[in-house]
């Protein structure tokens, strides 16, 4: 990519930052819950020895970044401390999809929404303002999971259907997902009026 990435973006009771190689005790913390380890991390990385699973996700992160492609940390706006996170992966052709988490002592604060609708506004913004510059971002998640049909549209990003047997956890048996996605010529909920009283 040639577009210059953002240090951070602010957002309502977070921040989306890069991630650091101190971040590793967090992201090893986050990594002992069995359902970040289940839907968000791949087969690969659930073979490894738990010891070893924090290192090998976050040095992909790090990698990743400098190479211009958008990991971010999901932080705590005061102590700049994990909280989860945001990244895009398979940016082609003005499309991505994007995969996040919320650490387990950092859920219930509409964090995922807050973090979601951060990161899709600054993906779907043109270049000239700041921007990622893409048009169209995805996210899929298994149908048993209807917590992030939720927080998709709070952030704009519309159910379009059911992907049969397209999500695969580590041990292989597959789930049908719910395929979500908001254009960058839909309307912005960051910019909804409220409804007359």
């Amino acid at each position: 990519m040639t577009h210059t990435l953002p240090a951070r973006l602010p957002g309502i009771v977070l921040t989306l930052r890069p991630f650091s190689p101190e971040d590793e005790p967090l992201v090893a913390r986050a990594l002992d819950d069995a359902e970040i380890v289940r839907w968000a991390t791949g087969a690969h990385l659930h073979r490894l020895p738990a010891s070893e699973r924090a290192t090998q996700w976050l040095d992909a992160r790090l990698t990743a970044w400098s190479e211009g492609v958008p990991h971010f940390a999901i932080a705590d706006p005061d102590t700049d401390a994990l909280t989860g996170y945001i990244g895009l992966r398979r940016i082609h052709n003005g499309n991505a999809e994007v995969g996040n988490w919320i650490a387990p002592w950092a859920r219930g604060r509409g964090l995922a929404a807050g973090a979601l609708l951060t990161a899709a506004g600054w993906a779907l913004t043109p270049t000239a303002h700041g921007g990622l510059g893409l048009h169209r971002l995805a996210l899929h998640h298994a149908t048993g999971n209807p917590a992030s049909c939720t927080v998709a549209a709070k952030a704009g990003l519309l159910l379009e259907g059911t992907m049969r047997q397209a999500t695969i956890d580590h041990t292989g048996t597959r789930y049908d997902s719910h395929l979500h996605a908001r254009l960058a010529t839909d309307p912005d909920p960051r910019k909804r009026v409220p409804a007359a009283s």
